[in-house]
This record gives C-alpha cells, sequence and structure tokens, in this order.
C-alpha cells in the first residue's frame, strides 16, 4: 500500500500487510530520513493494531501531527 502522507515532511507511507495484519518494508518518501528508516525497522513483523496503539498521536513539534501518526493512520485506512 502506499499512503499520501498530510501535515509532515515526509510524502508518503509504502507497507506490506500479511494475512495476519503484520507490518513489513516500511519506507516513508522523504521526511528526516534516520528517524523514518528507524520507525520501519522497530515496526518491521509488528501486528498493525499494536502499531496503531503505539504510535497515534504522536506530534512533531508544533505540527498536530507527525511521520508516526501518519504511519497510525495509514494502517487504519489499510485495516478498513
Amino acid at each position: 500500500m502506499v499512503y499520501t502522507t498530510k501535515g509532515v515532511c515526509a510524502q508518503a507511507i509504502q507497507f506490506e500487510l500479511d494475512d495476519d495484519k503484520k507490518l513489513y518494508n516500511v519506507k516513508f518518501i522523504g521526511g528526516c530520513s534516520g528517524n523514518t528508516q528507524g520507525i520501519g525497522k522497530l515496526v518491521e513483523g509488528m501486528d498493525a493494531s499494536e502499531v496503531i496503539t503505539r504510535l497515534e498521536g504522536v506530534k512533531c513539534g508544533f505540527k498536530n501531527t507527525s511521520c508516526p501518526d501518519q504511519l497510525s493512520k495509514a494502517l487504519r485506512e489499510a485495516l478498513a
């Protein structure tokens, strides 16, 4: 899936969900490279619902969202 982000430096997030709703191959397009690569490695193989629980609502500075929060929104959309 490719999710177009809103309100963050990254323009999009690519990821795969397997049949068990486990998350794989998370790649952010744009954004802070080290941080977004780190997020991708940390969530690799995790249950999508757990990732949502952990990352939803994380803010970046004065923004109402962040790259981790956008990943949670992307996963909600993918699970719907």
